[in-house]
């Protein structure tokens, strides 16, 4: 046997896909909508272990928990570099380091007649003697015996604390000479991770002055990140080592993730500042004190030149990172908020021609990359900057960029505002409808984002855009923020638009309406959606209000105000005091569809909405036939069982009753 094979036999088999370790389920953002709850509810009904009922080792503290970046629409899976995820042995670090090979002959077969098991032993004490004549070997021998009492995960934390004094003992004022191996990077980053602040913050004083160089290595990266992310007191001091190669660093393979996760998760907000200055260019540094990009053009007073030599100076350092995109850099949110400011700082120029130059050069350097920008708030933005702002090609080139991931920008809370945007700007309906609407609309991609309160955001957009029922005040002000800039550059009138738009998403929202009423109707999330397409799309109706009056045993919350409002015409308006009835909504036809007994047993305010709807619209044999169905002896029966709603029938009745 070769020594090749031998040392390939030698190491570990990698764990198989389907392994415990790989079926644990990533950590759930939660979200305001009850949907969740249900959810919560339905997996202990299941018999899954609850928070409550875990063991209190099995997971850290609320204020432990390890927060994470945005993620981008582009990302093809959930990346994580934090090493928690995937913990390697100590043999498995050492075999990286030590190579037995180098020990056999030139041929690479194993001296002499040996067997496979002598060839092992052989290499096993090769390898013993290497790391004994390492320096500090004895100490991370030592280290390591204790690292496997600490890191165990099945112990109280009294054991544990125990075993990181004895650990901190060991590595005491060498912490600078061992940090950057993988072994001892691990043992340091166990002292941070299960430590106490004491720990930590003695950890951290230790390496002062070499946080950047940690930073670059790939085993002492993930406890420069750990110290940034448990080490509030030295957080500040850590980021400054930083300052004078932020952008340097976010184009090293290994440093990148730890100034976005700083920057986006951790740094306060003076911190933050201190970072992306250093997108600003050498121009900034004159004028000495740390301020936002926008402030410092607004200072230049009337100086467009002053403007323009700070502009291009952040043009450069965003150039530099927009032309290593394959470094990944360009999704973090660092370099969405130097984008923005950017394009913020270019409407300070006083000549119309200058801003569309200085905004239209950026976009040329990035207009591949835009869907990388858009999970995050100032990414959003800035693409919302470009459509809003940009030509007809420009807003061609976009639509082009994110089609390929409509699902995921969907269902993103920051990303869905580009989408929004780009249906109210763009003046090429025949575009959004072929790129956008009917993708979204299609079967798979509707019925995934009816599930979640983002993803039914990005329905309504297609029906009732910026309506106050559905999008909050804050949506609704950010979406606002480009009007200007669309009176500006889009000449199609937005009733127009939306009607388009409207008719081309409607044939894959009423198939869902049809096909899922069952379960609709009865749920709090998913029945306004329900309501909206009954109310708002175009085209044929009659195979969706069928499905929903087809349901059984519906519940009266709420099915009752779906009922209600449809029979109604419309929402009613507070502000108004009426009903805003739909042009696109019959509410006849829905009540000839209905029958009195199933509108009374949703509740007596359905039933006497029915018998305004049949006074107001129906025939003189429609509004006879109801009308003796609930004669003076039917309702004064109902009236006397003090039932909710007796007197609005008792009163509606009468209308109907004198109508005739």
């Amino acid at each position: 046997m070769s020594a090749t094979l031998t040392k390939s036999m030698s190491k570990k088999r990698p764990a198989p896909a389907d392994s415990k370790a790989s079926q644990q389920p990533p950590r759930k953002k939660q979200y305001l909508d009850s949907s969740l709850s249900r959810q919560n509810s339905a997996s202990k009904k299941a018999g899954k272990p609850s928070a409550k009922s875990a063991p209190k080792h099995a997971a850290p503290p609320k204020d432990e928990q390890k927060k994470k970046r945005a993620r981008p629409v582009t990302a093809t899976h959930d990346e994580s570099d934090d090493d928690d995820e995937k913990e390697d042995s100590w043999e498995d670090a050492d075999e990286e380091d030590d190579d037995p090979m180098d020990e056999d002959g030139a041929d690479g077969e194993p001296s002499g007649k040996a067997s496979t098991k002598e060839s092992r032993q052989q290499q096993k004490q090769i390898q013993a003697e290497r790391r004994a004549a390492k320096p500090n070997s004895a100490l991370m021998s030592e280290a390591k015996q204790i690292w496997r009492l600490a890191h165990q995960k099945n112990i109280s934390k009294e054991e544990r604390a125990a075993h990181i004094t004895k650990l901190l003992d060991i590595v005491r004022g060498k912490v600078q000479e061992v940090v950057f191996k993988h072994d001892a990077s691990r043992v340091i980053q166990t002292i941070v991770k299960f430590g106490g602040q004491k720990e930590r913050d003695e950890i951290a004083a230790e390496l002062k002055g070499k946080y950047r160089e940690l930073s670059q290595n790939k085993y002492s990266k993930f406890l420069v990140s750990k110290l940034i992310r448990h080490s509030s007191a030295h957080r500040s001091a850590i980021l400054s080592e930083f300052k004078g190669h932020v952008v340097r660093l976010l184009l090293h393979r290994e440093a990148s993730s730890v100034v976005a996760d700083a920057y986006e998760l951790y740094a306060n907000a003076a911190d933050r500042q201190m970072l992306a200055r250093e997108f600003y260019g050498k121009e900034a540094l004159l004028f000495g004190e740390i301020k936002p990009l926008l402030t410092l053009v607004s200072e230049c007073n009337s100086d467009d030149e002053k403007k323009k030599r700070l502009l291009n100076g952040t043009k450069e350092q965003l150039e530099l990172v927009f032309n290593n995109s394959e470094k990944g850099t360009a999704a973090h949110a660092i370099v969405h908020h130097a984008l923005w400011e950017y394009l913020q700082a270019t409407q300070q120029l006083s000549r119309q021609e200058d801003r569309d130059k200085f905004r239209g050069d950026m976009f040329e350097v990035c207009s591949e990359l835009l869907a990388e920008f858009v999970h995050t708030k100032d990414g959003s933005r800035a693409v919302r900057e470009f459509i809003a702002e940009g030509s007809a090609k420009d807003r061609k080139q976009i639509v082009k960029c994110i089609k390929p991931h409509l699902e995921r920008i969907g269902a993103d809370e920051e990303a869905q505002l580009v989408l929004f945007c780009a249906l109210e700007c763009i003046d090429d309906t025949k575009l959004t409808t072929k790129s956008l609407v009917q993708p979204l609309t299609t079967t798979p991609i509707v019925d995934k984002l009816a599930t979640t309160a983002a993803g039914r955001r990005t329905l309504y957009a297609h029906l009732v855009p910026r309506s106050s029922k559905h999008f909050t005040v804050a949506i609704v002000r950010d979406l606002a923020n480009t009007d200007s800039a669309k009176a500006r550059t889009s000449k199609k009138d937005d009733a127009v638009r939306q009607d388009e738009l409207r008719a081309a998403a409607s044939p894959g929202l009423l198939d869902w309406a049809t096909r899922t009423a069952g379960e609709a109707v009865k749920d709090t999330t998913l029945a306004p959606l329900l309501l909206e397409i009954l109310l708002e799309a175009d085209g044929d109706k009659e195979a969706a209000i069928a499905a929903v009056i087809a349901v059984e045993d519906l519940p009266t919350d709420p099915a009752a105000r779906i009922f209600k409002t449809l029979l109604q015409g419309g929402h009613y308006s507070r502000t108004a005091n009426a009903v805003e009835a739909s042009s696109r909504w019959s509410p006849m036809t829905f009540a000839r569809a209905l029958n009195h007994e199933r509108a009374g047993s949703l509740g007596l305010f359905v039933l006497a909405e029915l018998c305004e709807r049949v006074r107001l619209e129906g025939s003189d044999a429609e509004r006879k036939e109801l009308s003796s169905q609930l004669n003076a002896k039917e309702v004064a029966r109902i009236v006397k069982s003090g039932e909710k709603g007796a007197s609005v029938l008792e009163e509606k009745a009468k209308l109907l009753n004198s109508s005739l």
